[in-house]
């Protein structure tokens, strides 16, 4: 597997079971994708989620019917308890060429991450279903030790230009970029005072 970032505005997102895995799976998708939900029963922590309910007991219908919820789906999530349903619709989706998650059964071919999301910056970390724990732990962590990184991310973007005005070399404006973010003063400014940080990395790196 290799890790990539997809655009699924408008895309087709079908979550199978309703329960509270597949709760998550689809507040995952809700915030860009057109998610369903497919279930006969669904988790009180669907309520809210801007998502479609398709009401039906999955156990009971026959392939034609689960390829028929399956045209024009982009991707599709098996999230029921039942590990051979969810393997049933995973061959289908490979019939299908609908990309797949399986949450219980034999591996898809998507893994969801967990994520650290900032306003600025994306992150995804997986450990390929091996240890849900340790993505936990990591996401933590980056959680709390980079508070500062949407700030920093603002300052670098707002810094860039100001120094391709004042430094021609590239690789002397990459090492500056690189000095401000190591900068210790500076990173705990940013945590409340974004004018003083951005101060202080004017007069340190660009005024020097």
């Amino acid at each position: 597997m290799i890790p990539l970032m997809l655009d699924l505005t408008a895309r087709r997102v079908l979550i199978f079971g309703g329960g509270d895995v597949g709760a998550r799976k689809a507040a995952f998708f809700e915030h860009e994708a057109e998610v369903t939900v497919i279930s006969r029963s669904f988790s009180p922590d669907l309520d809210g989620l801007a998502i479609r309910r398709q009401e039906t007991d999955l156990s009971a219908l026959p392939d034609e019917a689960l390829r028929g919820f399956l045209s024009g789906a982009f991707l599709a999530v098996a999230a029921t308890p039942d590990s051979g349903l969810n393997d049933r619709i995973g061959r289908l989706c490979a019939e299908a060429g609908v990309l797949f998650n399986n949450a219980a059964g034999e591996p898809g071919d998507v893994t969801i991450p967990s994520v650290v999301r900032g306003s600025r910056f994306l992150v995804a970390i997986s450990t390929r279903g091996k240890s849900p724990a340790v993505s936990r732990y990591l996401r933590m962590r980056l959680e709390a030790d980079y508070a500062d990184l949407d700030m920093m991310i603002e300052l670098q973007e707002e810094i860039r230009p100001m120094l391709r005005e004042t430094e021609p070399v590239q690789a002397e404006r990459a090492r500056i970029l690189w000095e401000i973010l190591l900068d210790d003063e500076i990173r705990a400014a940013l945590a409340t005072d974004y004018g003083r940080a951005r101060a202080l990395a004017i007069e340190r790196y660009l005024h020097a």
